[in-house]
């Protein structure tokens, strides 16, 4: 059986992008998303847009507004970040049996997170985007925690026989006791049932370097370099620390050097609960446990096994073993403090 994506022809695309008063000039370049299907348009009057084609089936078209009018908000604060154009009254776009918007396209490349200054801006901004995110709530979009992330992947996964039967009970057992150290944290049952809860808010939600880009921040630039975020595809409810651990890496006392730089920059717009700190480990492993069961529900889609040749092999799941007894061990030392 053909995936959906497989009716998605360069035709379609511009077939699309016409119904909505763009005219293509006939060059497209696929952008990495293997999430969605989004393109790089050159249009008639020799300017460019995004176009994004979401994937059947995985956001309703009122998530997907809500994903737009966070994105709107932002940039109605002056937060660099990159929202779909309204077009004929509207964000959102049907044709051809998909759900498609389209943006203005922003060049750039990945920040220098070696550089102290760029995280702190960083920081910066991430805080104005959490003082966005605080305002109202996502209605209809669901939030990270554990039953989403952790015991619905866990359960699907092994529910499907995804992992090999040579590695299934080693990895369903060393993942149930990551989740249960995840549930017994205490700060993640504080964030959810305590007195004093850790504040939920609208996150970027998937803030990984290759989702913020670098560049003049305009065609003036006077100011000088800056970044500006993209691909909200994956805006959920969550704690702040979400939008920051992401961007750090290396060894504990780099990690330590880059969250204080970010939390510096976040700090002089909004505070920052320290408490927090105790949950990126516990983040990290539903995450993990979640990227694979989004590996395992997309298979059927054509470029998955092209890019991901590696996965469901048992090495993989013997590796994943691994990564999660590595989980464990985080999960029982002392955070990082800044």
């Amino acid at each position: 059986m053909q995936h959906p994506f497989a009716a998605l022809t360069p035709d379609v695309v511009l077939d699309a992008l016409d119904a909505v008063g763009l005219r293509g000039d006939g060059r497209l370049t696929a952008l990495s998303s293997y999430e969605n299907r989004v393109y790089q348009v050159q249009l008639e009057d020799r300017s460019a847009v995004v176009a994004k084609f979401y994937r059947p089936e995985r956001w309703s078209d009122a998530q997907i507004l809500e994903e737009h009018r966070f994105a709107e908000e932002l940039m109605a604060a002056e937060v660099p970040a990159v929202g779909p154009l309204h077009l004929q009254g509207a964000s959102l776009h049907h044709f051809g049996g998909f759900a498609f918007s389209v943006s203005p396209y922003r060049g750039g490349r990945t920040p220098d997170f070696d550089d102290f200054e760029v995280l702190e801006w960083i920081g910066r901004f991430l805080a104005r985007i959490h003082t966005v995110g605080v305002q109202r709530p996502f209605d209809t979009r669901p939030a990270l925690n554990l039953a989403s992330f952790g015991t619905e992947s866990m359960d699907w996964l092994l529910a499907r026989h995804q992992v090999p039967l040579d590695v299934q009970s080693l990895w369903a057992a060393t993942c149930k006791s990551a989740l249960a150290l995840v549930a017994a944290h205490p700060v993640l049952k504080e964030a959810t049932s305590g007195s004093n809860p850790i504040r939920q808010m609208r996150l970027h939600g998937d803030c990984h370097p290759g989702n913020i880009l670098w560049t003049p921040l305009n065609a003036a630039a006077a100011a000088g370099p800056g970044p500006h975020f993209v691909d909200l595809d994956d805006a959920r409810t969550g704690p702040a620390v979400q939008d920051l651990w992401m961007l750090l890496s290396g060894d504990r006392a780099q990690r330590t050097r880059q969250l204080g730089a970010l939390i510096d920059g976040y700090e002089q717009f909004r505070d920052f609960d320290r408490r927090e700190l105790a949950l990126i480990e516990p983040l990290r492993t539903l995450r993990l446990v979640h990227y694979s069961a989004w590996l395992a529900r997309r298979w059927n889609d054509p470029t998955f096994p092209v890019n991901f040749p590696w996965f469901g092999t048992s090495d993989y799941w013997q590796g994943q073993v691994q990564v999660l007894q590595e989980q464990i061990e985080a999960m029982q030392e002392d955070p990082l403090v800044v």
